[in-house]
C-alpha cells in the first residue's frame, strides 16, 4: 500500500540517467534493451538482497520477460515470469478506473462529497470530494500509519471491515485541510471502495471483475478475499523487525481491500495499462481527468489514481505498490506503446541502502535503455 520504493527507485533511476548514462538520450519509443543488459540489471537487484525479482518490458509487439532469484525460498523454487503476486497500491489504478466509469454513467460525480455518498462515515466528509480522495488531497490520515494498527499486523488471519479501517484513519486529526496539499492516504481508497458498493449495490470485487478483469481477459488477476493466494505465485517475504526473512504470503486481504488487495501477473498488468491508456476503459474526458496531476516531487505528479513520472527519455504513467512481502512498479508511456513492470517478492523491511543503486540502474535501463 505504501510507495516508498516507487519514489526511491524513480529518484535513483533519474539520477543515474542524468549522470550521463546512455539512457539519457534514448527515446521512450525505442525498442526494449537487450536481454543481456536487462538480465545483468535484474540479477544485480537480487544480489542486493531480495529473494526474487521479475521484469516485463513491452514495446509494441516485442516483449522481454525475465525472472531472477527464488519465488519460494523454502523449496528453492526459481522465480517465474508467470508467477502471481500481490500488487499492493497498483490496485488504486483499478479502483479509480471503476470510479471514473461510474462518473461517466452519472452514478457518481467527481464533485460529490463523502457526506453525500457515505453519510456519517467521515467527520469532515462535507468538505471532502471524490476527486480529492482519488488524488490524495483529502487530508485524511493514512490508517496504515497508525501505530496501534501496525502493532496488530502479526495476526495475519484477522479480518478487517472497511468501516473499521476508516475509523482508524479518522481517529486522527486531518493532516491538512482538504485540497490544501498532497498526502498519500490509503484511507481515501477504502472510502472509494465503499462508494462503489453504495452506488452499484454490488461488491467492489464484483464491479472490478465485471468492468475490468473479464472484458480485458485478465485471467490471472483477482480482487482477493481469502488469505491464500490461488494458483502459481511468488511467495512474499518480510522482516518486520525480525532477524531473518519469513514468508508473509498468507495474510487476510481485508487489511488492504480497496487500497491494495488485487493479485495479478506482469502480463495482466501490462494489458490493463495498455487498455487504459489507449482509451478502451474510459472516455477521453475521463482519461484526461485521470491524468490531471498535482505535484508530488519535481519528477512526479499524481492524478486520479495514477502517477506521472518525467524521465529524461519521456513521460510515464502508472503506479507503485508496497505491501507485506511484495513491491511492484508498473508504468507506461502515455500512448500505451511501452510498458514496464517490475516486481519483487520482498517488502521495504528487507531493503538496505545497497539496494538503491541496483534498483535505480534496473529502472534506468528498463525505461530508457
Amino acid at each position: 500500500m505504501r510507495t516508498n520504493l516507487l519514489i526511491l527507485g524513480t529518484a535513483a533511476a533519474l539520477s543515474l540517467v542524468a549522470a550521463g548514462g546512455s539512457a539519457a538520450t534514448a527515446s521512450s519509443n525505442a525498442a526494449p534493451p537487450g536481454n543481456a543488459q536487462l538480465r545483468a540489471a535484474l540479477d544485480g537487484v537480487v544480489a542486493a538482497g531480495v529473494p526474487g525479482a521479475l521484469l516485463l518490458v513491452r514495446n509494441g509487439e516485442r516483449t522481454v520477460r525475465l525472472a531472477a532469484g527464488y519465488g519460494n525460498l523454502a523449496r528453492r523454487t526459481p522465480m517465474r515470469v508467470t508467477d502471481r503476486f500481490r500488487i499492493g497500491s497498483e490496485t488504486k489504478m483499478f479502483v479509480s478506473t471503476v470510479v471514473l466509469q461510474l462518473v461517466g454513467e452519472g452514478k457518481l460525480s467527481l464533485d460529490d462529497t463523502v457526506e453525500r455518498r457515505l453519510p456519517g462515515l467521515i467527520p469532515n466528509g462535507r468538505d471532502i470530494t471524490v476527486r480529492q480522495l482519488l488524488n490524495h488531497t483529502s487530508g485524511l490520515y493514512d490508517y496504515a500509519e497508525d501505530k496501534a494498527f501496525l502493532a496488530q499486523l502479526d495476526n495475519r488471519r484477522k479480518v478487517w471491515a472497511p468501516r473499521r479501517l476508516i475509523a482508524i484513519g479518522t481517529a486522527h486529526k486531518p493532516v491538512f485541510r482538504p485540497g490544501a496539499s498532497w498526502g498519500y492516504s490509503n484511507t481515501g481508497y477504502i472510502a472509494l471502495g465503499m462508494m462503489v458498493e453504495a452506488a452499484t449495490g454490488h461488491t467492489l470485487g464484483t464491479e472490478l471483475r465485471k468492468r475490468i478483469f473479464e472484458p480485458l481477459r485478465l485471467r490471472a488477476t483477482s480482487f482477493d478475499t481469502r488469505p491464500q493466494i490461488a494458483g502459481r505465485y511468488a511467495h512474499g517475504y518480510s522482516r518486520l523487525g525480525k532477524p531473518r526473512l519469513y514468508d508473509v504470503s498468507f495474510v487476510d486481504p481485508s487489511l488492504f481491500w480497496g487500497a491494495g488487495a488485487i493479485v495479478s501477473t506482469a502480463d495482466d498488468l501490462a494489458r490493463f495499462h495498455d487498455a487504459l491508456l489507449r482509451g478502451r476503459l474510459l472516455r477521453p474526458n475521463l482519461l484526461a481527468a485521470m491524468k490531471t496531476t498535482v505535484k508530488v516531487t519535481p519528477e512526479q505528479g499524481y492524478g486520479l489514481g495514477m502517477s506521472r513520472w518525467r524521465f529524461p527519455c519521456g513521460t510515464f504513467w502508472g503506479h507503485g505498490g508496497g505491501i507485506f512481502g511484495y513491491e511492484t512498479f508498473a508504468a507506461s508511456t502515455g500512448d500505451g506503446k511501452r510498458h514496464v513492470v517490475i516486481a519483487l517478492n520482498a517488502d521495504e523491511s528487507v531493503h538496505s541502502p545497497r539496494m538503491d543503486d541496483p534498483f535505480g540502474r534496473l529502472m534506468a535501463i528498463a525505461y530508457c535503455g
